[in-house]
């Protein structure tokens, strides 16, 4: 299985490095991947393996992602703890991602698909910069009509992910492995807002665990009204000519 220690992500902000960090996530240059210009996933599709199932990694069985939807693939803690045979890339936010869809941990492994309802005037962009030593860089923004009619609050998941081709540890297809991630709450009363629109934003560090490719990161996130319905998604991209030199332009 992928290897990299077995954390419980969580957000910090390193002091020294943070305003690098930041300066490189909301600039708009050409190091930054963002969701610019990107399509909107029509799905969320998300494989959960328990990390006591090591066959299930290689299971030649794995369903294939459906077309140009917005997939994560995370490994979910077991009873058994660090001596789980995937333990080294299972995460709690697995857990939460699980409790939030009301899914029970799987024995085995799982899939959940969700539709991206998508709501009028609903923008999500997600950014990130270069990877600098251990973190990167993030932002994440979501404007909507002023009078949009929805179920308050609005709640997120942005998710960093690692891009893991087909043929990874036996993997039969590629991943995108969760890393770390991070669950924003917007209230509409904190918005900033005018007469046409309201906007909000969270821009912050993010830390990698030990083993993290920074070349292969992808940030990915979708916001959901109180009903459950998800109202925007969105994914970064990467300029191709840029991904092989992310990590020496902020040296």
């Amino acid at each position: 299985m992928y290897k990299g220690r077995m954390t419980h992500p969580v957000w910090r902000f390193a002091a020294p490095l943070l305003p690098l960090l930041l300066a490189a996530t909301v600039a708009h240059s050409q190091s930054v991947c963002s969701s610019d210009d990107q399509a909107t996933p029509p799905l969320l599709f998300e494989r959960f393996i328990n990390a006591d199932c090591e066959t299930c990694w290689r299971d030649t069985n794995t369903p294939a992602a459906p077309p140009d939807a917005l997939v994560l693939d995370w490994i979910v803690p077991s009873n058994q703890g660090e001596d789980a045979a995937l333990a080294a890339a299972a995460t709690t936010d697995a857990l939460a991602r699980l409790t939030s869809l009301q899914q029970t941990r799987p024995t085995t492994q799982s899939q959940q698909t969700t539709a991206v309802a998508g709501f009028p005037g609903a923008l999500l962009r997600v950014a990130h910069g270069p990877a600098v030593g251990n973190y990167v860089g993030m932002s994440v923004s979501l404007s909507l009509p002023a009078n949009a009619a929805l179920a308050w609050p609005l709640s997120g998941w942005v998710v960093l992910a690692e891009n893991l081709p087909s043929g990874t540890e036996g993997s039969p297809l590629p991943r995108n492995m969760t890393r770390n991630a991070l669950q924003p709450l917007w209230i509409k009363g904190n918005a900033l807002s005018n007469q046409e629109q309201m906007s909000f934003q969270e821009v912050r560090a993010m830390s990698l665990p030990e083993g993290t490719h920074p070349d292969r990161l992808q940030l990915l996130g979708w916001v959901q009204d109180a009903d459950g319905r998800v109202i925007a998604a969105a994914r970064s991209s990467c300029p191709p000519e840029d991904k092989t030199e992310l990590i020496g332009q902020t040296r």
